[in-house]
Formats: structure tokens, C-alpha cells, sequence
């Protein structure tokens, strides 16, 4: 061999040796090295079922605070106000006087109606017995009746306006805010202060239409069309107050049914009843009313294992044949971090429960499997 051809082949020697030196080294591919079941993810997926379950739900409502009897007290009559012994927040007993316009004119106007009610009396006695020896005849002595009639009756008309000059509370109540004082020159049936019954206080509050229908389907006892109380099985229902403190006492599980649907809104009233033995709560005060209702058998998935597309809330069910397929679900309510499912799912199925963003319709998958109960432990502490 020639030097010339030596030469050659040392070069192209050299020129593989760099070659092979910047290609990458060969190595064996996912599914050489893990087999065929690693190829689809590298995130484990996580396969779980609903739960079945007793389930204690909190519907919260804003409501409007009211006593059970609020009443405008007014004056009766026209006049100068005598003086006034009460207090704002003081309460009064039935029939206790709360004002008294000055009588003067009143009782004057009385003594006269009453003067000439005597009168007609005595003119109807002595006709009477002129009758009796027939010098006058039993018309006259109608006459004079009908005369003692209309006396008496401006007499009790005069009476009557007496006794308006004096207003009493029509029940056990606190007095509010004073609109009048003494010396005030009131005019008939001006306001002077309000009155309210604070014993029972009503907690008014608004319920969406599909609430409603829940409410009425849970209706344990008692006919709705004769009886606007509605009784909700084991609920339980309180009510927390501005500084969201609860209130120390109760509605029971009984609500009851106000008004008619508000066409604009879709809410219809309510209101629950809470008894107010230390007069802790007023009338116009806010707050929130909280129904605790147990649902029973409720249907339970993490709300983790669900997603959203156009509004609507899906799950990924896996089939006998470890393919996934996309399923819509409607939601009944929403607690924390689960969900209580009104369709869609039940405690057959099975559902991928992490991994949900990694799969998709159709797509065969391989999973481990975490029981219901695992699934729904430690829900808040869960990061994906």
C-alpha cells in the first residue's frame, strides 16, 4: 500500500471517530425500558367511587329582623299633650297610658251631651204619666223617647271622644323613638311613637324558587294549603347576628311561608320565628338565618374530581373496560370541598379522581384505586 493511501484511511478514521463522538448515545425508549402500560402518563392516575352518606348541609340566608307586632301609636284626638312619664325603651304593660292630650274641651262637650240627656229623661218621665191619664196620647210619649235616644247617644259619642284624649298600649311592648313631648300641639291621628312586641321576633329572609320546592318535598307534617307552616324533618335552624355571634335561642325546624313569588327576582319570603325571652334582639336589627338539614343517602364525590366547560360540571367515569368517558353531573350543593351530586353519578360508578386534566374522552388508562373514604379525607389540606 502506498503512503498516499495510508494517509487516506488514517483521515477517515479520524473523520468517524469524531463523528461517533457528537452523535448521542442510544438509548432505550419509555416503553422498552417501563414496558407498554408507562407509555400514556407519567403522573399515576387515581381512580375512586362516590359516596353514599348521611350529609348535614348550612343553607345561610341575609334576613331582616321584626318584631311580631310593630304598630304606629297615633293621637285620637286634636290637642296640647299633658305631660309624658315614659321613656324611649321603656316597656309598658297592656292598657298602661302612654299619652293623654290636655281634656278640657273633651270633658266640657261631655258634661253638655250628658246635661241634655237628663233633660230628655226628665221630659220623657212626665209625659209618660200625662199618658197615664190620658191628657196626652202615646205618640207624644214616643216623641220624647226618640228625643232621649238622641241625647243619650251625642252623650256617648262625647264620651267617646273623652276617652280618646287617652292613649293606651294595646299590649306588653317597648316604646321607641318619642316623636312627641310634653306641650306639643298634635293633630288627630299624627304619629307620637311606635310600639313593638319583641317576645317572638321574626326573621325574614328570601328563597330561591328551586330552595322552595326542596323545602316543600322535605315538608314532614302539616298541609301547606291550609297552613302556611312548613316543618322540615330533623332541620334545625339559627340564627347569627351582625357581629356574627349566634343568637342564644332557636326556630326550631318550622318556617314559615310569607308571601308570593317576587316575579323579578324568582326569591319568595320567608321567615322563621325565634323566641326573645331577654329581649336581646329589636326590631330593624340584621343578621343571617342558618338551616342545618341532614340529607340522607347523599350521593358525595371531592369536588377535585370534576371540571367545568361552558357552565356545565363533568366527571371522567371509567367504564368495565378501563376506558374513560366524559359525563355531566348536576350538583345538589356545594360544601367546601365536595360535592353532593343530584345526577350524573351514583355509588356504582367510578371516577377518575387525580389526574382529571391528564385524560381524555374515550382514552384507555391505567390507575391505582383509593377507596371513598380515602378520597374524602383531609379534602382541604389536598393540593393536585
Amino acid at each position: 500500500m502506498s503512503k498516499q493511501s495510508k494517509r487516506i484511511r488514517a483521515i477517515l478514521a479520524i473523520s468517524l471517530s469524531v463523528t461517533a463522538l457528537s452523535l448521542p448515545a442510544c438509548r432505550p425508549t419509555h416503553a422498552e425500558e417501563h414496558g407498554p402500560e408507562h407509555t400514556e402518563h407519567h403522573n399515576a392516575l387515581v381512580v375512586t367511587s362516590p359516596r353514599v352518606k348521611d350529609v348535614l348541609i348550612t343553607q345561610r340566608y341575609v334576613c331582616q329582623i321584626r318584631s311580631q307586632r310593630h304598630i304606629e301609636v297615633r293621637s285620637l284626638q286634636e290637642g296640647f299633650l299633658e305631660a309624658i312619664n315614659l321613656k324611649e325603651g321603656q316597656a309598658v304593660k297592656a292598657g298602661d297610658v302612654m299619652f293623654r292630650v290636655v281634656p278640657t274641651l273633651f270633658k266640657a262637650r261631655l258634661d253638655a251631651e250628658m246635661a241634655e240627656a237628663q233633660l230628655a229623661r226628665l221630659e220623657l218621665n212626665n209625659t209618660r204619666k200625662l199618658a197615664e191619664t190620658n191628657v196626652v196620647s202615646q205618640n207624644e210619649v214616643a216623641l220624647f223617647e226618640a228625643k232621649l235616644a238622641k241625647a243619650q247617644a251625642k252623650a256617648d259619642l262625647a264620651k267617646a271622644e273623652l276617652d280618646f284624649t287617652v292613649v293606651r298600649a294595646p299590649f306588653d311592648g317597648i316604646i321607641d323613638r318619642l316623636s312627641q313631648q310634653q306641650g306639643s300641639l298634635v293633630k288627630k291621628e299624627e304619629i307620637l311613637t311606635t310600639l313593638s312586641d319583641n317576645d317572638v321576633m321574626w326573621a325574614k329572609f328570601n328563597v330561591p324558587e328551586v330552595r322552595f320546592f326542596e323545602y316543600m318535598a322535605d315538608t314532614s307534617k302539616g298541609n301547606v294549603k291550609k297552613s302556611s307552616r312548613i316543618e322540615l324533618g330533623d332541620a334545625k335552624i339559627e340564627l347569627v347576628l351582625a357581629n356574627g355571634s349566634k343568637f342564644g335561642h332557636d326556630a326550631g325546624n318550622i318556617i314559615t311561608l310569607e308571601g308570593e313569588f317576587n316575579k323579578e327576582t324568582g326569591n319568595i319570603q320567608f321567615r322563621a320565628d325565634f323566641p326573645n325571652p331577654q329581649g336581646l334582639l329589636r326590631h330593624g336589627q340584621t343578621g343571617n338565618v342558618l338551616i342545618h338539614r341532614t340529607l340522607h343517602a347523599a350521593v358525595v364525590i371531592p369536588q377535585r374530581a370534576t371540571f367545568e366547560t361552558l357552565d356545565k360540571r363533568y366527571a371522567f367515569v371509567v367504564g368495565k373496560d378501563d376506558v374513560v368517558h366524559q359525563r355531566e353531573v348536576v350538583v345538589a350543593h356545594e360544601m367546601d370541598d365536595i360535592f353532593v351530586i343530584k345526577t350524573g353519578l351514583d355509588a356504582h360508578d367510578r371516577i377518575v379522581l387525580e389526574g382529571v386534566r391528564q385524560v381524555h374522552d374515550g382514552e384507555k388508562i391505567h390507575y391505582e384505586t383509593r377507596t371513598s373514604d380515602e378520597a374524602l379525607t383531609n379534602q382541604k389540606h389536598h393540593a393536585e
